[in-house]
């Protein structure tokens, strides 16, 4: 990797990290009833890398005619866990098992640089289970009155960051492939160094 890319992608890993502090766990809080709350939850550091990280990991690992597998994975575990915690439904350190699932999410985008990918039912039972551990997180802090606003604007969001993560994997499509694995490789570093951080904090 030539000098340039280097100093690019440790800015990029400072940044997030230093971003960590302030934005890791940084949750609308018990209560959150609203459509605007939903669209900001996922704004949190964790929810926003592994939504992103699930989206460029489709890109680089699923065929082309089945990178929407990953985020419709995601998304419909993701509704289906927050509704389970509307119900009742509760699991211990769900907050360190998000923070895992960034750091699984960055390791799946380098062992798929890597070329390392499995078949894509197995790569999915984990975006599956990540998205359990989010939605979770999701439906504990959301009212009961208006679940049905607060999701839709979670939902969204998550949408959106797959999407992001999804146009980032076809951009580097286009890039030759050598630099292009070297950007996604540094990406998926990132996510597992944020995750290491966010365990950390």
């Amino acid at each position: 990797m030539n000098l340039t890319w280097r100093n690019t992608l440790r800015g990029a890993a400072a940044a997030t990290l230093a971003c960590g502090a302030t934005l890791a766990h940084a949750h609308t809080g018990h209560g959150a009833t609203s459509f605007l709350q939903g669209l900001a939850h996922p704004i949190a550091l964790d929810h926003l890398l592994a939504a992103v990280a699930v989206g460029l990991w489709s890109a680089r690992a699923l065929p082309a005619n089945r990178v929407w597998q990953g985020p419709a994975v995601f998304l419909l575990s993701l509704v289906a866990a927050a509704l389970a915690a509307q119900a009742g439904f509760a699991l211990p350190f769900v907050e360190q098992g998000i923070a895992l699932s960034v750091l699984l999410s960055g390791a799946m985008v380098v062992l798929a640089c890597r070329g390392v990918t499995p078949q894509p039912a197995h790569g999915l039972v984990p975006v599956g289970a990540a998205a359990v551990l989010h939605g979770l997180a999701h439906g504990a802090e959301a009212g009961g009155a208006s679940f049905a606003a607060y999701a839709i604007g979670f939902l969204a969001t998550t949408a959106l960051l797959h999407a992001t993560g999804l146009s980032a994997g076809f951009t580097l499509q286009r890039l030759r492939a050598s630099l292009a694995r070297r950007i996604a490789y540094g990406l998926g570093a990132g996510f597992g160094a944020a995750g290491l951080y966010l365990l950390a904090a």
